[in-house]
């Protein structure tokens, strides 16, 4: 199982996350895009750091809001969805380039990734155009119980996809994240956010709130870095992992 993060995401005098210090403990960086976080500046550094990390690339896009930070939902058409997405890998892959690397996957953001897993249609308009964009690009999207259905459609598309879980996020019964929203959504224990991701990596799923056992077969875990209490985590699953991998 690899570690994902979301980085890149600061904004002119704006600094968001720890970057520098976690990206040389994760495996992909899900780099802002300019539309909820990031510029160019920023998106160039982030580039360049993940390239010095020997970090795979994905991009993460979102809809336009740069207020709002991505987590409010916007009402777009399948044409328009496919616009927004196409301009920001567009963006991110000519950095890549300039470096001489490429984008490996796409992970939406916020707003626009809690939309797509709750309407079928919108996931669907999201696979199509990332797979028109380049069919060799996978989409990471969360892992939840109907990942046989979406992993089916992305087969009929001709679409790869990365099945994401989230190591410090409450899961309910229906194998979806629990709203923000809500009381104990986000875990704050280092050795809570551990055994979870723990459990996503040894078990292949996690309990929800209510306990009931969620089969959940993730490839990558999420892991945020954004402050030294989130830090602490990633260390501690990055060292985790790493003591699994070398008994194997």
């Amino acid at each position: 199982m690899k570690l994902n993060c979301d980085l890149g995401e600061s904004y002119g005098a704006w600094t968001m996350g720890r970057d520098s210090d976690v990206m040389p403990l994760i495996d992909q960086a899900n780099i802002a895009c300019g539309f909820h976080g990031g510029d160019p500046n920023v998106m160039v550094a982030t580039v360049k750091l993940a390239t010095e990390h020997g970090v795979a690339i994905g991009a993460h896009p979102a809809y336009n809001d740069l207020p709002g930070f991505g987590r409010r939902s916007i009402a777009h058409t399948p044409d328009q969805i496919q616009a927004l997405l196409w301009y920001q890998l567009g963006a991110l892959a000519g950095v890549c380039k300039a470096f001489g690397t490429e984008i490996s996957y796409v992970k939406p953001h916020g707003a626009l990734n809690n939309d797509m897993m709750r309407s079928p249609a919108l996931l669907e308009t999201v696979m199509r155009a990332v797979a028109r964009f380049d069919s060799g690009l996978a989409l990471m999207i969360p892992v939840t119980r109907d990942f046989q259905s979406h992993r089916l459609l992305a087969k009929n598309i001709g679409l790869e996809l990365i099945f994401e879980a989230f190591a410090d996020r409450a899961y309910d019964p229906n194998g979806q994240l629990v709203p923000r929203s809500q009381p104990g959504a986000v875990l704050d224990s280092p050795e809570q956010i551990l055994e979870q991701a723990l459990s996503f990596r040894r078990k292949g799923g996690v309990r929800a709130v209510d306990g009931e056992w969620l089969d959940l077969p993730a490839e990558s875990l999420c892991v945020h870095g954004d402050n030294e209490h989130a830090l602490k985590s990633v260390r501690l699953i990055r060292q985790a992992f790493d003591g699994v991998a070398a008994t194997r």
